[in-house]
């Protein structure tokens, strides 16, 4: 059964009498994610002024606070929910529910009728990557209503690790009563400045009663902008594509660049540029470019080795580019003796950001002139002399029947020079004591 024909079967209101004694009931807004904080009614209880979506047993609808619902484009009505996880390339359809809850014997005397009604919808623009809970918001406002303006939200989520942007669908809003409005296409300025409801007309005037209520649906698609970058390096004259490759001085090599639009928007002005090491110099005319417009290639500008780069054009989602070009390996002094990795750097901008990747071509300097006297040590450093004096080297004749040289005496302080003495004049007294012993026991 369709949402229309639901609020069809809601019953109609009771009189204003019965709506006077019914009892007021206010609910925070904080417990639940609509507001403001409002008196609210009952199907049987309507209220005795215009207000909107606060009815909290709406038998087509339940509680009306809770008036904003998202579903996955096509999905039955029975998946509408307050939570939806996004997936890029998708669209999803939001619908708002309107109902001036004012008792219907309000509306001869004009006092139910709702003026200046419209309904707007706050569409986040990006839903950052992975994060929960961001709010798509929708308001129902009037000029006189209590309170003059209501809300409710949802909660989009994003799983991937990439944002993801929301774009209105154009002319996807449509509004759906049992008026002469219903199935009308309503301004995209919806998601902005907002538009005006209406059951005969879209003048902003709703009277009050369930026979007036409707709905409003618009599409939103979520967009993701992403792409890929890869390099590769080959010989010229072969046809095997890597990440490195060896290489002499004199060797022509080629590189691919490769740009793949992975997003579900499309990139404009899609530019390559791309920057050689030292020991490469470009070939002049070499490059090209294949796309879907030139699937075998066309010879496009020699800028994508300058800092402005070559811009390649616009790529919807999922199309790709190829620029190829070739460049000499040269003669250089920067070479060092051993491997020498000559690393290049692809970057592709667009206005979705910048990505780079590289390749590298390997070159073997082996034939190397002896630099070192000792490993680590460059000819000519004074640590390449070995001297067996200060300034004397070691095939020198000074150097022969060197006497090994005497340590210099170490420096004497007061306590020292005291203890010494001590113990030189101790010695001395033995000496005497033991001379003076010793001449004694052979005289006797």
């Amino acid at each position: 059964m369709s949402l229309l024909s639901l609020i069809r079967r809601a019953p109609k209101r009771l009189s204003l009498a019965v709506a006077i004694v019914a009892a007021a009931i206010i609910v925070p807004a904080a417990t639940f994610a609509w507001g403001p904080d409002r008196e609210t009614f009952t199907i049987e209880h309507p209220a005795s002024y215009p207000t909107f979506n606060s009815i909290t047993n709406n038998p087509s609808h339940g509680d009306e606070r809770n008036f904003v619902l998202v579903k996955e484009a096509g999905a039955s009505d029975a998946t509408y929910t307050d939570d939806q996880t996004l997936t890029p390339g998708k669209e999803y359809t939001f619908y708002v529910y309107y109902h001036n809850n004012a008792a219907s014997n309000l509306n001869a005397s004009g006092v139910g009728i709702a003026h200046d009604v419209v309904m707007k919808a706050e569409i986040p623009a990006l839903v950052k990557a992975k994060t929960n809970d961001t709010k798509a918001v929708g308001y129902i406002n009037a000029s006189n209503t209590t309170p003059k303006s209501v809300w409710d939200h949802v909660n989009l989520d994003n799983t991937t690790t990439g944002d993801i942007a929301l774009r209105m669908v154009p002319s996807s809003a449509k509004i759906h009563n049992f008026g002469a409005t219903n199935g009308r296409t309503l301004s995209d300025t919806i998601v902005s400045t907002g538009v005006k409801l209406g059951f005969d007309d879209l003048n902003g005037d709703l009277k009050g009663c369930n026979e007036f209520a409707g709905y409003v649906t618009f599409n939103l698609k979520a967009e993701q902008a992403n792409f890929d970058v890869s390099k590769q390096v080959r010989l010229s004259g072969t046809t095997e594509w890597k990440e490195n490759v060896t290489a002499k001085v004199g060797t022509t090599v080629d590189y691919l660049v490769t740009y793949k639009n992975t997003g579900t928007t499309t990139q404009n002005d899609v530019v390559i540029k791309d920057t050689l090491p030292k020991g490469l110099s470009y070939v002049t005319g070499s490059t090209k470019l294949a796309n879907g417009s030139n699937p075998s290639g066309v010879a496009v500008s020699d800028k994508i080795v300058q800092a402005s780069g070559i811009n390649i054009g616009n790529y919807g989602a999922g199309s790709n580019a190829f620029v190829m070009f070739s460049a000499k390996v040269n003669e250089s002094s920067t070479y060092t003796c051993g491997v020498n990795t000559l690393r290049n750097v692809a970057v592709v901008e667009t206005n979705n950001g910048a990505k780079q990747d590289t390749a590298d071509v390997t070159l073997n300097k082996d034939e190397c002139k002896p630099d070192e006297c000792k490993p680590g040590i460059p000819v000519g450093d004074k640590r390449c002399i070995d001297e067996c004096k200060p300034g004397i080297p070691v095939n020198d004749k000074r150097c022969e029947d060197t006497p090994p040289v005497t340590p210099p005496e170490l420096p004497h302080t007061g306590a020292t020079e005291n203890i010494v003495a001590i113990v030189g004049l101790g010695a001395l007294i033995a000496s005497i004591v033991y001379y003076v012993a010793s001449r004694r026991a052979l005289n006797q």
